[in-house]
């Protein structure tokens, strides 16, 4: 059985499924169209990624837009991350505010993120492995960010490793928003 908490921003869930441990390792059920649908949460999941991480990467803030915009599902398979979603709705009453939470491969809560939010982590451990789900697929035309250091959040790194294209999106003070 999950549990969903709501957060303060609308359509942005803590889920917490059943996690498992025994002699042999450890169980986590992470989807049931079911379960999700009961919920009133989007079932319709179209891709599924992972991501290998060091310690101090940081990845993001990622989002497609209309109509490639899409519902994600994310969580931490081994080791940990901060993991961070900026509301890009700019009809939302938590527009341009952020939401943070910690993820971990040993604990059950993962992210329900809603369309029109730019996702983001920072990786705390060697080898941490991230999972997504998403309710479409890559649009190159709609792939799109917010720098990560411009909407005023502190990652408390003082040498993040980022990649060349997420230091190129722009600032947060320049986005328009299709949201």
């Amino acid at each position: 059985m999950f549990s969903i908490t709501k957060t303060d921003f609308e359509g942005l869930y803590v889920i917490e499924s059943p996690y498992l441990t025994d002699n042999r390792g450890a169980f986590k059920k992470l989807f049931s169209s079911k379960e999700f649908e009961s919920l009133g949460l989007d079932t319709d999941f179209k891709e599924t990624y992972y991501s290998v991480n060091a310690k101090n990467v940081i990845r993001g803030m990622h989002f497609q837009t209309p109509p490639c915009d899409h519902t994600k599902i994310i969580y931490v398979i081994t080791g940990s991350v901060i993991d961070v979603c900026l509301d890009l709705r700019k009809n939302s009453s938590t527009y341009g505010k952020y939401y943070e939470s910690e993820l971990t491969g040993s604990n059950p809560k993962y992210l329900y993120i809603p369309k029109g939010f730019a996702h983001g982590f920072k990786s705390l451990k060697d080898n941490t492995i991230m999972h997504y789900m998403q309710t479409t697929c890559y649009s190159p035309e709609n792939d799109k960010g917010i720098r990560y250091d411009s909407f005023g959040y502190d990652w408390d790194i003082k040498q993040p490793i980022i990649s060349t294209r997420d230091l190129k999106h722009p600032a947060f003070s320049e986005f328009k928003s299709p949201f």
